[in-house]
């Protein structure tokens, strides 16, 4: 274990590791990890039979550990050696239904009454569950695993090693209408949907097709449960969304940037490279700068927060009376009716 991490062994070396845990309830057969310095104070009473620690974390722990530069990383990478997921074996479930002309890789796993319409192509060592829909003409390209009653609309092309998790539905038509005297007329959607290389989607999120263009995510973006993008939208490479943001159309995301969760974004905006925005803040007009933003109010206990509700709904009054007394004192002060010294 120490090898695959590339980390300093300090203690036992011959030890078995059959699973990980917090360092609050790992066993004497169990690795940990002690990434955040407020759990910090379990680690001297820990049982785990290693922890992975920063170097300057070990000094005065007395168990067995390995020390990495990053121990939240080197987690990351050592979770995949227990994940307990089941792996699909390759090949065509007896009650799925595959177009004559779609291409399926033999490599590819197929589950049970999964529909595969005419033109789609699927890659080597894709994964699709049980229930799945895949319309015509989409594409998954190599090492793609989709959960069970994962939706794809027509024309929906995934790169490789994409995960996707179930309710998910990519290729929706978008939201566009044009209005006549008072009556929607509905706009088709003739675009796609375009995702990049190791791009995750969580459960029941939605990617909405592009009205004429395609809705595109870029590679290693990570969206969260219950997103909602909408059509023509553009997201940049290495972008992470947390639950229930919500961008309206042709709204376009820079790189590296990050949304917390229940964040909302308006229409026809552009948002910058390396931009973090925090939870609920409602982006009204595009960002130009990189940085953290914000917007509303945090937490208060109950009666303060009707107080600066109360006072909130007073400010327009208040901005008025300001504005006044202003014009009195401007008026004064150059009468000469107020001294120097007040």
């Amino acid at each position: 274990m120490a090898e695959y991490l590339g980390a300093t062994l300090r203690g036992d070396q011959d030890k078995n590791i059959t699973g990980l845990a917090t360092l609050q309830e790992a066993g004497p057969d169990q690795l940990s990890f002690l990434a955040n310095p407020q759990y910090r104070k379990f680690l001297a009473d820990a049982r785990a039979a290693a922890v992975l620690l920063k170097p300057a974390d070990a000094e005065g722990y007395a168990g067995d550990a390995l020390l990495v530069p990053d121990p939240y990383l080197a987690y990351a990478r050592i979770s995949h050696l227990f994940d307990p997921k089941p792996k699909a074996a390759a090949g065509v479930h007896a009650t799925a239904l595959i177009a004559e002309d779609a291409q399926v890789d033999p490599a590819a796993s197929i589950g049970a009454y999964t529909v595969i319409e005419s033109g789609a192509r699927i890659g080597a060592n894709v994964t699709i569950g049980a229930h799945c829909f895949i319309g015509a003409r989409c594409e998954i390209g190599e090492g793609g695993w989709l959960a069970p009653r994962v939706t794809l609309y027509h024309d929906v092309r995934i790169g490789k090693r994409v995960v996707i998790q179930s309710g998910a539905v990519l290729g929706g038509e978008g939201f566009g209408f044009a209005n006549e005297k008072g009556v929607w007329q509905k706009i088709a959607q003739i675009g796609g949907v375009s995702i990049g290389d190791d791009v995750e989607i969580g459960v029941n999120t939605a990617i909405d097709r592009g009205a004429l263009a395609d809705t595109r995510i870029g590679n290693g973006v990570k969206l969260d449960n219950q997103i909602q993008i909408a059509h023509n939208v553009q997201i940049g490479d290495h972008t992470a969304m947390a639950a229930c943001v919500g961008i309206s159309g042709s709204t376009k995301i820079g790189k590296h940037c990050m949304l917390a969760g229940g964040v909302g974004l308006v229409g026809h905006i552009d948002i910058c490279d390396g931009v973090f925005i925090t939870g609920m803040t409602m982006v009204t007009h595009s960002i130009t700068e990189p940085g953290s933003y914000s917007s509303g109010t945090a937490m208060q206990p109950a009666g303060e927060w009707r107080k600066s509700a109360a006072r909130i709904r007073k400010l327009d009054d208040m901005a008025r009376r300001l504005q006044k007394l202003e014009k009195i004192v401007e008026t004064v002060t150059c009468n000469g009716n107020v001294s120097s010294d007040g």
